[in-house]
């Protein structure tokens, strides 16, 4: 079980850097930013995330009368947004990919700025490092992002051979890395049995995935980033200040939880976004309209 704990950051750090060197292997600056200036989608997805996520990991606290170190890893959790996992299930659900990583990013700058004001004001004696946030995102997330785009500007030749190699790695990477979490945190989970831990996981991402689903705007393939975006959160933000300031154990088994639950949920739910965008397209004006013009031509 050791070898198997040991293993999980490896896991981690190999899904991180190579799904984002393949995100940037596959789009461009430009690509990225477009999507960015739809201000009022971008407000909205600032509420969802910083205003209305931190309420929620408020409510179901209490809602639910948790023990305080899970109340306090959900509030951790409410605040911290902009995960690596967002531009894979946006892949998976045919979602808008180059809408899914500026959000990512986006989010991901927000939370090293919003995490160290908000948090010491609603949880007393809470001290947070933006610095030890940053560097875990910057070097893990944008750095492999930033290499992956200037390889594609500048190398796009290269950029197409490597990029589904690493696309697959990534996937293979994320299935064993959540059954690593699954068999290492086993008891963990257990141990959280009768607290309403779990419950309120499931509670936490669904609100999410709600919250983002109704401020996603008009357009199905930004409304599901929005939904998975919103309800899945930075896990590796919130184990840095939840191990940094609580000696209670319990905050970040809490943390591994919820992020362990919101994987088991999400993907579902992605590929369940996948099959609605596929029935959309069917539906369509020009799809429905192709058969009907072939028809035609044969009849003539």
């Amino acid at each position: 079980m050791e070898i198997l704990s040991k293993a999980v950051p490896i896991a981690m750090l190999a899904f991180v850097v190579s799904s984002m060197l393949a995100m940037g292997l596959s789009l461009s600056v430009s690509q990225i930013l477009a999507p960015l200036r739809d201000y009022k989608l971008i407000a909205l997805a600032l509420i969802a995330n910083f205003a209305l996520m931190p309420f929620a990991a408020f409510a179901i606290a209490r809602l639910l009368r948790l023990d305080q170190p899970l109340g306090i890893a959900l509030i951790l959790l409410g605040t911290a947004s902009g995960a690596p996992f967002l531009p894979l299930l946006a892949r998976i659900s045919k979602g808008n990919l180059a809408f899914s990583v500026g959000l990512m990013v986006l989010l991901m700058v927000v939370t090293v700025g919003y995490m160290p004001l908000v948090l010491p004001l609603v949880l007393k004696g809470v001290s947070v490092d933006p610095m030890k946030i940053a560097r875990s995102l910057v070097f893990l997330m944008l750095l492999p992002l930033a290499i992956g785009l200037l390889v594609k500007a500048q190398l796009s030749g290269l950029a197409a051979k490597v990029q589904p190699s690493l696309s697959r790695l990534s996937t293979l990477s994320l299935v064993v890395l959540i059954a690593l979490l699954l068999i290492t945190n086993m008891e963990n989970v257990l141990s959280l049995y009768g607290t309403r831990g779990v419950l309120a996981s499931v509670f936490f991402i669904a609100a999410g995935s709600a919250i983002g689903w109704v401020l996603g705007g008009s357009q199905s393939d930004t409304r599901g980033v929005m939904a998975l975006g919103t309800a899945q959160r930075n896990i590796a933000a919130a184990l840095v200040v939840g191990g940094q300031n609580f000696k209670n154990p319990t905050v970040v088994v809490m943390v591994v939880v919820v992020a362990i639950v919101g994987l088991l949920l999400l993907m579902p739910l992605a590929r369940y976004l996948a099959k609605l965008s596929h029935m959309g397209n069917d539906l369509k004006p020009e799809s429905l309209a192709q058969p009907a013009a072939d028809g035609a031509r044969r009849g003539l």
